[in-house]
């Protein structure tokens, strides 16, 4: 329905990460509390947290590091009394980035959670 993608649409937003690290950061965690507060409203709702990372680093080690990042969203929505059967997880590594500028804004923009509707 119209509302439902509207509520989606405002709700779903990307966190980001700092460099090498899977912390929630605290300016975070008002996006994932209106993740939270977006399920609560659909309850037949069910959301894919993508993981993300920039360039740098193995193949191997950045599909590691964004099931961390996926996992950290999910363990935090979790402790706002959200069911974990509702999530599903995926690290995508390096493979999608937004930004392809080898520049620390860059970089910053690709480390990141993104949430889609399932």
């Amino acid at each position: 329905t119209a509302a439902f993608k509207k509520a989606a649409d405002a709700a779903l937003v990307s966190i980001h990460f700092d460099y090498d690290k899977s912390e929630i950061k605290e300016k975070d965690r008002a996006i994932l509390q209106g993740i939270a507060d977006f399920l609560k409203a659909f309850p037949a709702a069910k959301v894919e947290i993508e993981g993300h990372c920039d360039e740098r680093g193995t193949n191997e080690y950045n599909l590691a590091l964004g099931n961390k990042r996926a996992a950290a969203a999910l363990a935090y929505l979790k402790t706002l009394g959200v069911d974990e059967l509702r999530f599903t997880t995926i690290s995508y590594g390096k493979e999608k980035p937004l930004c392809t500028e080898a520049t620390e804004s860059c970089w910053g923009r690709n480390r990141r959670d993104e949430f889609k509707s399932k």
